[in-house]
């Protein structure tokens, strides 16, 4: 299932060109993870299959999704698994109860983070920062795809467990 998965997701989001990333580097090609989050049955099999990762770290107490990109992929895994999630924020927001995420968590929870894809990593271990201040252990991240541009070399300077569902040279598609 895995091979078709991601056969599947590439096909959906693939786009080439010349592209700038999150990460201010320049890429000839782009994995849109609008264009495989917003597909009712890629997504679901997406989440079935991240279900299988994360069920490599239990125990856990919720999932965690970094906003936006994210949002839809840690809502499907939910679902998958019936674990609850919180919404990571990019920031604090400035009214209302000004947290800096979404949804119910505790001090002294664990959390499995839920990304979609990663290039040097930054935005989610923005996203660890603000977990572990609240007092949260992040006992994962997982992504759906990893560029391998050093995403996995910051996760594990932070002390973060990475577990990826596909690479993009396993998706065959070469980095520059």
């Amino acid at each position: 299932m895995t091979d078709d998965l991601g056969a599947r997701l590439k096909a959906a989001s693939l786009l080439e060109g010349d592209f700038v990333l999150r990460s201010g580097k320049r890429s000839r090609f782009y994995l849109d993870k609008y264009l495989f989050e917003t597909q009712p049955a890629l997504l679901a099999d997406i989440a079935a299959a991240l279900a299988e990762k994360v069920a490599a770290y239990r125990p856990y107490d919720l999932l965690a999704g970094p906003e936006l990109g994210a949002v839809a992929l840690v809502t499907a895994l939910s679902l998958e698994t019936r674990m609850p999630f919180i919404i990571v924020r990019k920031g604090e927001k400035g009214y209302g109860t000004k947290r800096s995420f979404e949804g119910r968590a505790d001090p002294g929870q664990s959390v499995v983070v839920v990304e979609d894809v990663v290039t040097t990593g930054g935005a989610a271990l923005s996203a660890v920062e603000r977990l572990r201040e609240h007092g949260l252990s992040v006992r994962a991240l997982v992504c759906v795809v990893d560029r391998r541009q050093g995403g996995a070399e910051a996760f594990a300077a932070a002390g973060v467990p990475f577990d990826p569902l596909f690479t993009v040279d396993g998706l065959g598609i070469r980095i520059e």
